[in-house]
């Protein structure tokens, strides 16, 4: 499905951010061969294999939990939830739940400590979309729609 969004923004964006996606797309399967390289040459076992390559996707799946960490920060600052999409927050709760879920009835803890955290994330971005919800100052001024659709239709 992903490749299917990327195969679309290849077709749309210009150069320059083609080449920032492309780069990015080689770094990301170069890292891949690497760690494939390393656990299949030097871990031998099921039991070694399996802890590396869970305590990586611990540390990548504890940042992508924790990126929203600077919105949280500047909804605090500013008193103001208009940069924290409810329904992105609302996404990324469920899914840390859903995920917490399956890992306790797994028993699987390199699935449970990165999703545990990022259900806690989302309940504390679910937390401050309450508190501040209503301080946030709305915008009026609606925006013109992108595309104009003629009158006459």
């Amino acid at each position: 499905m992903e490749i299917a969004y990327v195969f679309i923004f290849f077709i749309y964006a210009d150069f320059p951010k083609r080449g920032k996606i492309a780069v990015a797309l080689l770094l990301e399967m170069a890292f891949m061969g690497l760690v494939m390289f390393i656990t299949l040459r030097f871990f031998h076992t099921y039991k070694t294999r399996s802890a590396l390559v869970g305590m990586l996707c611990v540390v990548f799946g504890v940042i992508m939990y924790a990126s929203p960490l600077t919105v949280m920060r500047e909804v605090i600052r500013t008193k103001s939830v208009k940069y924290m999409p409810f329904t992105l927050s609302l996404a990324i709760f469920a899914n840390g739940v859903v995920w917490s879920i399956y890992a306790c009835l797994r028993f699987d803890p390199y699935v449970l400590i990165p999703n545990g955290l990022g259900a806690l994330s989302g309940m504390v971005q679910l937390g401050l979309y309450a508190v501040y919800y209503k301080s946030t100052l709305r915008d009026d001024r609606e925006k013109p729609p992108e595309i104009q659709l003629p009158e006459g239709v």
